[in-house]
C-alpha cells in the first residue's frame, strides 16, 4: 500500500536542470576551468559537496568547493528571483496528490533553494517532509535522500512512491525500495535507468491515473 509520494524538484516539478548547467557552464569559463558535454550529466543528482567537489577537482576551478558552492547557489537564486520555472501542471499535480498521500520530497537542490522554490510555489505546507542531499551522506543514484524522506514521513519506504526523471534519481528510489513513476527529461534523458522505473509517464498530468494501482 502506498502511503506517502515523494517528489524530485528539479526536472519534476521546475525545469531547472539546464540552468543548472548554464550557470556551472558559465562559472567554469569565467574562472578558468575546462568544461566539457558530459559534466551536467554527471553531476545530476550529486550532493552540493558533490558536484562542487567536482567542479574544483574534475573541471578546474581554483577556488575551494565550498566557495563554489558559495557562488553556484547565489546565482541560482538570482536566475529564481523572478519565480521558479514551474513545469506545467506541476503546482496542481503537487496539490492534488496532497488530498490523497503524505508528501515528502527528495532533491539534490541546497537546502535554501527547495525553500525559495516551495515557498515562492506556495506549496511549502503541503510537504510532510523535505530532505536536500546536502543533508545525507551521499547524493543520488545512492539511496539515502530518499531513506530519509521515508525516514522523516514515518513511513517505511516500500510504502512510498518516488517520481523522478533523471538517470540518478531513478536509480537512487529504486535503490530505496521505493515504487518510482519516471518522467523524463528530453533535455538530459534518463536512458538505460528508464527500464528501471515501475512505470513511465508522458508528464505530471498522468500521475493520478498512475498510483490508484499501487494502493
Amino acid at each position: 500500500m502506498i502511503r506517502a509520494v515523494v517528489f524530485d524538484l528539479d526536472g519534476v516539478l521546475i525545469d531547472s536542470e539546464h540552468v543548472w548547467d548554464e550557470v556551472r557552464e558559465a562559472l567554469a569559463r569565467e574562472r578558468g576551468g575546462v568544461w566539457h558535454p558530459g559534466a551536467q550529466r554527471d553531476m545530476m543528482g550529486m550532493s552540493s559537496p558533490e558536484w562542487s567537489r567536482y567542479m574544483h577537482e574534475r573541471i578546474g576551478l581554483a577556488e575551494p568547493p565550498e566557495e563554489i558552492n558559495r557562488l553556484v547557489v547565489e546565482r541560482m537564486r538570482e536566475r529564481y528571483a523572478a519565480g521558479p520555472p514551474w513545469l506545467s501542471g506541476a503546482l496542481d499535480a503537487v496539490r492534488r496528490t496532497a488530498g490523497r498521500f503524505a508528501l515528502g520530497l527528495a532533491s539534490s537542490s541546497n537546502r535554501e533553494l527547495i525553500d525559495l522554490v516551495l515557498e515562492a510555489g506556495g506549496v511549502a505546507g503541503l510537504f510532510r517532509a523535505t530532505v536536500s542531499s546536502e543533508e545525507v551522506a551521499a547524493g543520488k543514484p545512492a539511496p539515502d535522500v530518499y531513506l530519509e524522506a521515508a525516514r522523516r514521513l514515518g513511513v517505511r519506504p516500500g510504502e512510498c512512491a518516488a517520481v523522478e526523471d533523471s538517470e540518478n534519481g531513478i536509480r537512487s528510489a529504486k535503490a530505496a525500495g521505493m515504487w518510482c513513476a519516471a518522467i523524463p527529461n528530453p533535455r538530459f534523458p534518463p536512458g538505460e535507468a528508464v527500464a528501471e522505473a515501475d512505470v513511465v509517464l508522458g508528464s505530471l498530468a498522468d500521475l493520478d491515473a498512475a498510483l490508484p494501482a499501487r494502493r
